[in-house]
């Protein structure tokens, strides 16, 4: 099975001049865990994820409030996004995917063109959903 058979292939994506209260509604209100970051051409250059904001260092509940700054969350993506990302392409097996994710511990991997352009995305959800398909 190819990538393409599994892939989301219209991705939420994220510009990589977008600020991190941009990116961080579009995670919250599309309910979606890994953006894709691409530059005006449309090509990867980055990833971030939920988890890239829950690893951000968080003040002192007991002297602070808790949670990013507003400072801090007019900085662009760039600055904790993820720039050394592994893709695939639409071509590549299913299960050459899934070993890439495990032995990187990643939920997601964006799938890009021959020209780096992000054409889809494939996530542990996708690869769940067609397992289950194929058990029914």
């Amino acid at each position: 099975m190819q990538v393409l058979e599994v892939m989301s292939d219209e991705p939420v994506l994220v510009s990589d001049t977008a600020t991190l209260e941009d990116a961080w509604e579009l995670l919250q209100n599309l309910d979606v865990r890994h953006l894709p970051v691409v530059n005006g051409a449309r090509e990867l250059v980055g990833v971030l994820s939920d988890r890239d904001f829950a690893a951000r260092p968080r003040p002192n509940p007991e002297t602070e409030i808790v949670g990013p700054s507003r400072l801090e969350m007019d900085r662009p993506v760039v600055t904790i996004m993820s720039s050394n990302v592994l893709s695939v392409t639409p071509e590549d097996e299913v299960e050459e995917v899934i070993d890439l994710m495990l032995d990187n511990k990643i939920g997601s991997v964006p799938v890009i063109n021959p020209e780096g352009r992000v054409v889809g995305i494939v996530s542990y959800l996708d690869l769940l959903r067609t397992w289950e398909g194929e058990m029914s």
